[in-house]
This record gives structure tokens, C-alpha cells and sequence, in this order.
């Protein structure tokens, strides 16, 4: 975290600063989210060292999840908000003072009575020009030091200027200065000044408050059992993996791990974008970061610290509060050039009004000096897109590159993988079809007896649905013992064909003998031996059940969409972008998973080379592509991608190639994802667009003479404040589920 820096120059001299330092190896700075990043090696520099060199410039930098940063940064806000009341105060007063020579004619006021309004209005604008405008000063003093400039430069000078001259008005009355005093235009404008600069401040936090509230929800300390039962209050550094804490209602999960006392739900929105609490009993998972709502649980710590989920998506948005979109690097670059512009155009106010009027010059030189900002510019870009990161992390979307969000609003087709992004990595029961006069209880229960005995993975799908079944007969899953009705013996498994073994006496309506469950081959499936059972079906894969005197069941295994990969993909195509499904799963596979979607484009057997190859085929076609994948194989064509997307638990070189992060694999929110991104370029678009329209327009009436000083500080607080304030307006952002 970085305190006292307010613009985009200031970014810039920071990240020079932290660069001269031998060892550090690269800085990125954010003035939007007033973040700094650093690398650097442990061989020659330490972090003591890097996060003192700094201090020099006027700037403090500490840890960003450090309790002393959040304090400081407390501090600071509420003596901005005293600086910001006492200029407001004493400029109401110095107004007060300033209004009769408004009003009043040539004579009506008597030089006794004008020069004791001068003198009550000299002395409330000291503490504006000691207390409120001290930031503005000390900045600008360390900008001279080191030969730097920054907004807080051309400010400090004006102020100064306007002090002095109005000064020597109040006290010399002779002289081309002593025409009029400037009290109430300096006070004025340091009161607007202020006024931007504190709103600026809420508004950034609003801004990032997602990110931020993501970033720092764990809790101080925890209450940890002792051995002999009773619980002590410990700071989370002190937790080691299986220890036993109580979590309160309202606390955040310190850690991931296992609930062993009680029942309560739990708020996981930000961590899985599952808006509504969701039930967490006694032997149910818990992660770090979650909500515990409803009731106090005891839980055993499984994971803690890095190891934790929370902890990697930490990190994946401390990339984002640090990252600079292209526009963002660009503004950052014109904003030094542009105070210099500022600073000769001030001179040239002057130069061009001295011989007319002296006064009107050091005036027009002042407005100038105050009416210039490169703040808007600067924040233009990155401010609306960190709103927009913050929304999309409320949605369970978390973003890796801000620069993303450019491209996503240009993409027309969306390609999936199949295995772990559309599908579960698992198998899953579908239609039963049983011989006549065999109930549908008993061969499952049977075929469940027999899959108990195989690691396949389709004897692992029947045993869960099996598990999963409210029949009553479910108790039964064992399938050995007499109490069943049956027993089995003499159970084996031949590999690449199924299971197979003896039931020892009739069970239900299958006779006693020898029975198999497996492939149509070992079971005896056929069209003339088997009729509607054999019937072969190309949408899923199909398992048999056989007794000696044919077939009893066939079962029909498929692969388990994820329940709104569906809707994701109806979504997209209504929104009128090409969906595609490259899997390197077989043809036939990946075809079946198509068709229950309605994917139309979809390729199977494809290598990770061959998913590349495509890709870039659409791309040299004039596509923009968003992939959309999990696997350790999508690496190559994540990082080739227009866009990236990786959903679940996706593996660290997936998420090391991706733009975006769906940790909980939901789907039905990618259709929104283009429009958000649209939505944002179009709010950049304007901040853009009024930043430059604002200087084209103030600083020729500035240099002309024609806008006062007052009105150049008012200007330029709300050239500012629109910026963030228009960003914020994507914070407002509905998303349909």
C-alpha cells in the first residue's frame, strides 16, 4: 500500500525510485488503487531496504494486508477530512469578508473599513495556507529536491503566487498590486481542491472495495482449543494445521477446513459467486475467507496460509490492483510532459498579460497553473476498470489482467473445452432399461454389489447414483450379506470387460448363477439375443447387466454437465457469438456432449498442438477468440487466446495463462462477462474524452484571462471527481443469472 501519492506523475517518480534500488528487478505502480508491486532478489536488497528508500520522496509504503497499513491509512483519511473542514471554514469567513467590495460602488466603502476586511481575511487564510495546504507545499518541496515534478508543483505555485500578492496588497497600498486582494479566490480553490482530493479518496476505496474486502476478510484472531477443553484467544500466525477453533456467527473462516461441532451456512459469494448462503453441517468443508452466519462451529484446520484456497485467489487479485491496461501506461507516460506544458503556459499567461495589466497576469499565470490536470487523464482508464474488476469478483470472475477487459469487449466466438469446463470430471447415470418382469431396484442394487468391486470409472458413476438413490433398497449397498436376500461369491474383475461373480440363491426376479456387469461384449448383448436392451444408443456410453439367461438391464453412462453450461451456452448464442468445443477426448465423446448442449462446431482427438493449430486458424480468419479451459493441455492455447478463461479448480499453468478465473466453475455468467467489458471501454471512452475536451477548453480561457482563480480550482476538483465518479457508475452494474 502506498500513501501520499495523488497522481499519475507521482506513480512514475515512485517506480524510478524503487527501480534505482540494486536488487529490485521490476515495479508496477497503480495511482488508481494506490498499489505498488514489487520483485526483487534476495542476494542483493531486503525489503527493509526498499520500503525505507521511498520516504524520502514523501511517500510510505507497507505491507498491503498488514493491520498497521489499514490504521495508517485510517489516520490519513480522517486528517484529510480536518484539512478539508478548516479550509471550508475559513473560506465561508474570508467569503463573508470579500462580499462588500462585490457589492458595493467606487466610495461606499471607506479605506479604514476596506483595510480591516483585508486584514481579518489575511489572517483566517494562515491556517489554510499552514494546516489545509501543507500537502501541496511539502510535495511540491520534494518535487525541487530531487528535480522531479508533479501535479502538487504547479498547485503549490499558485497558491504561493496568489498568497504573496494579495499580501502585499494588504499590506503596501501602493502599487500596481494593491488594486484588489485574492484571499477569497485562494481559499476558495484550495477548499475545491481538497474537496476533490477527499471524495477522490472515498471514491477510490469504493472503487476497490471489492477487490479490497476480498483481499482482507480473514480475521485478526481466533479462539483455539487447549488441551485440557478449554479456548484461548491466538493471532492466526499462531495456528498450525490441526488445531480445533471456534468460529463465532459473523466471522470469516480463518482457514480451510473440516466443520467437527455444529451446523451453520456460510457466505461463500466472493470466493464462488454463489450469491446465496449456502449450508455448511457437522463433517462439511469450509474454506478460508467464508462468512460463518448462523451458528457458532468448531472446526479442524486442514490448510492455513498459502496452502489455502483463499490465499491463491489473494493473489490473483493483488495482480489485478497492480496491473496497467495499455490506455492506463500511455496516460501515465503524457502526464510529466503535460505538467511541463502546464508550467510554460503559465509563463506565457504572464509574459503575454504583463504589459497590460501586471495583475491580471500573475492572475491568468495562476489559473493556469491551478485549471491543468493530468489527474482525470490518468485515472481515466484504470479507475473504471478496477470498478469493473471489483463487479466481476462479486460474480465469482476473477480478473488477472486489467488489459483483458480491452480485448473482451472485441470477441465474437467462444470456444470451449470439454473435460472440467462444460463437463465434470466424472461420470454420471442416465436412462435404465430393464428385461420384463425384473424390477428396476433390483438390478441396480445387483449391479451396485458387482461395481463395488471395480476402480472403473463407470462402476464409479453407478455406485453413486446408486448411493444417491431414495430407494429403499439402498440400504443394501454392500450386497453380501444374507440380510439382502442374496449373496454374492466368487467376485472378479476381468480388466477391459467388467465384473463378474456368482449369486448363490434367486434374488427378486433374477435367477441363481452366474452374473455380469460390463461391456456388450462380455455380457452377450446383441440385436437378436438382446432386442430393445441391445439397442445400440450413440448419445452416451452403455454398460450391460447379464444373468445366464441374458440380458437384465442396460445402463447408459454419460459424461456430467455441469447444470448451467447449458444456459451458458444458450446465453451466448443468443447474444450472437460462435460457440465451438475442442476436446482431446474422442470424437464420438465430445460429439455426445455437443449435441445435449447444442454445440454445432465440435472437434474431438485434438492434441494440445491441434487445439493451437485451430485457434490460430480463427484468428488469421479475423476472429477474436475467448477459450475457455481447465486442463494442464489448455496452456498453450489459454496463453494464444484473445481472451482466456479458466473455470474450477483449475491447475496452476492454467491459471498462470488465463485472463480470468472462475474458481467455482460457474458458467452462466460468461455471457455477461463481453457486455461488462463493453460497458467499461465505453465509461474509458468518456473519462478519455471529457479529460481532454476539459484542458482543450479551460486552458485557453486560463491563459486569456478570462477564467479566475477560483473557478481554475473548482474546474479542476470536478474534472477529477466526474472521472470517478462516472466509473463508478459500473459498481451499479445488474447481472442476469
Amino acid at each position: 500500500m502506498v500513501s501520499g501519492m495523488h497522481c499519475a506523475a507521482c506513480s512514475l517518480m515512485l517506480e524510478q525510485a524503487l527501480l534505482a534500488i540494486h536488487g529490485v528487478q521490476s515495479v508496477r505502480v497503480s495511482a488508481a488503487s494506490q498499489r505498488v508491486s514489487v520483485v526483487w532478489s534476495s542476494a542483493f536488497t531486503r525489503p527493509s531496504e526498499w520500503l525505507q528508500a521511498p520516504r524520502a520522496l514523501g511517500y510510505t509504503l507497507s505491507p498491503a494486508l498488514d493491520t498497521a497499513a489499514s490504521d495508517q491509512t485510517r489516520k490519513d483519511a480522517r486528517l484529510a477530512l480536518w484539512r478539508w473542514l478548516v479550509a471550508g471554514f475559513c473560506m465561508m469567513q474570508v467569503m463573508m469578508y470579500a462580499f462588500p467590495a462585490y457589492i458595493s460602488q467606487p466610495g461606499e466603502i471607506t479605506p479604514d473599513i476596506e483595510k480591516l476586511l483585508r486584514w481579518a481575511s489575511w489572517v483566517l487564510t494562515l491556517p489554510v495556507l499552514f494546516f489545509s495546504c501543507r500537502p501541496f507545499f511539502e510535495n511540491a518541496l520534494r518535487d525541487l529536491r530531487r528535480r522531479n515534478i508533479s501535479m502538487d508543483l504547479p498547485v503549490a505555485l499558485g497558491i504561493l503566487i496568489t498568497f504573496a500578492i494579495s499580501s502585499a496588497a494588504t499590506f503596501e497600498t501602493e502599487g500596481w498590486w494593491s488594486a484588489e486582494v485574492y484571499f477569497d479566490s485562494l481559499t476558495m480553490f484550495v477548499f475545491f481542491l481538497l474537496t476533490g482530493r477527499w471524495l477522490e479518496q472515498r471514491l477510490r476505496a469504493r472503487t476497490s472495495g471489492a477487490l479490497d474486502n476480498l483481499m482482507q476478510r480473514l480475521p485478526d484472531s481466533v479462539q483455539r482449543q487447549l488441551p485440557n477443553g478449554e479456548f484461548e484467544q491466538v493471532v492466526l500466525q499462531r495456528l498450525k494445521v490441526g488445531d480445533l477453533v471456534r468460529v463465532l456467527p459473523g466471522q470469516a473462516f480463518p482457514a480451510d477446513g473440516l466443520i467437527e461441532s455444529g451446523n451453520t451456512f456460510a457466505d461463500e459469494a466472493l470466493l464462488t459467486g454463489e450469491s446465496r448462503p449456502v449450508t455448511r453441517p457437522a463433517g462439511a468443508l469450509v474454506m478460508a475467507g467464508s462468512y460463518n452466519l448462523s451458528a457458532t462451529v468448531e472446526v479442524r484446520i486442514q490448510q492455513l496460509g498459502q496452502a489455502t484456497r483463499y490465499a491463491g485467489i489473494v493473489a490473483l487479485m493483488q495482480h489485478a490492483a497492480v496491473d496497467k491496461p495499455r490506455l492506463a501506461q500511455l496516460a501515465d507516460r503524457v502526464a510529466r510532459p503535460f505538467l511541463w506544458f502546464v508550467m510554460l503556459s503559465a509563463l506565457f499567461a504572464a509574459a503575454y498579460w504583463w504589459h497590460i495589466d501586471p495583475a491580471r497576469a500573475v492572475m491568468a499565470a495562476v489559473a493556469v497553473l491551478v485549471v491543468t490536470c493530468p489527474c482525470a487523464l490518468s485515472l481515466a482508464t484504470p479507475t473504471a476498470m478496477l470498478t469493473s474488476a471489483g463487479v466481476l469478483a462479486r460474480q465469482g470472475i476473477l480478473v488477472r489482467r486489467l488489459q483483458a477487459l480491452e480485448a473482451l469487449a472485441e470477441i465474437d466466438t467462444v470456444v470451449f473445452d470439454k473435460t472440467g469446463t462444460l463437463t465434470q470430471a466424472r461420470m454420471g447415470l442416465g436412462n435404465m432399461v430393464t428385461r420384463d418382469g425384473v424390477s428396476f431396484e433390483a438390478v441396480i442394487v445387483l449391479a451396485a454389489s458387482l461395481a463395488r468391486h471395480s476402480f472403473h470409472p463407470v462402476s464409479r458413476a453407478l455406485l453413486v447414483a446408486f448411493d444417491e438413490s431414495t430407494s429403499p433398497l439402498a440400504d443394501f449397498s454392500d450386497g453380501s450379506t444374507a440380510a439382502n436376500g442374496f449373496k454374492l461369491s466368487e467376485v472378479s474383475e476381468l480388466a477391459g470387460q467388467g465384473v463378474q461373480g456368482f449369486l448363490t440363491e434367486t434374488f427378486r426376479d433374477v435367477t441363481s448363477g452366474l452374473v455380469r456387469f460390463g461391456s456388450a461384449a462380455f455380457c452377450g448383448a446383441n440385436g437378436a439375443d438382446g432386442g430393445m436392451l441391445a439397442a445400440p444408443d450413440k448419445s452416451s456410453q452403455q454398460v450391460f447387466l447379464a444373468d445366464e439367461s441374458g440380458l437384465l438391464a442396460r445402463f447408459e453412462i454419460n459424461e456430467v454437465v455441469r447444470p448451467d453450461a447449458f444456459d451458458a451456452v444458450k446465453r451466448l448464442q443468443a447474444a450472437g457469438f460462435e460457440v465451438q468445443m475442442l476436446s482431446g477426448d474422442s470424437s464420438a465423446a465430445a460429439c455426445r456432449v455437443a449435441e445435449r448442449l447444442g454445440i454445432q462446431q465440435v472437434r474431438g482427438d485434438c492434441t494440445p498442438q491441434g487445439k493451437l493449430t485451430h485457434l490460430q486458424a480463427l484468428q488469421r480468419s479475423g476472429h477474436k477468440v475467448l477459450v475457455v479451459g481447465d486442463g494442464l493441455n489448455d496452456g498453450p492455447v489459454l496463453a494464444r487466446a484473445d481472451v482466456s478463461v479458466a473455470v474450477g479448480q483449475a491447475v496452476p499453468l492454467a491459471q498462470a495463462q488465463s485472463d480470468f478465473i472462475i474458481p467455482d466453475g460457474q458458467l452462466r455468467m460468461l455471457a455477461n462477462m463481453p457486455a461488462q467489458a463493453r460497458r467499461t471501454l465505453s465509461i474509458v471512452r468518456q473519462n478519455l474524452i471529457w479529460a481532454a475536451a476539459y484542458n482543450v477548453i479551460c486552458v485557453p480561457l486560463a491563459i486569456s484571462g478570462y477564467l479566475p482563480a477560483w473557478l481554475a480550482g473548482l474546474g479542476m476538483a470536478i474534472s477529477s471527481l466526474f472521472v470517478m465518479l462516472n466509473a463508478a457508475r459500473l459498481s451499479r452494474t445488474t447481472w442476469s443469472a
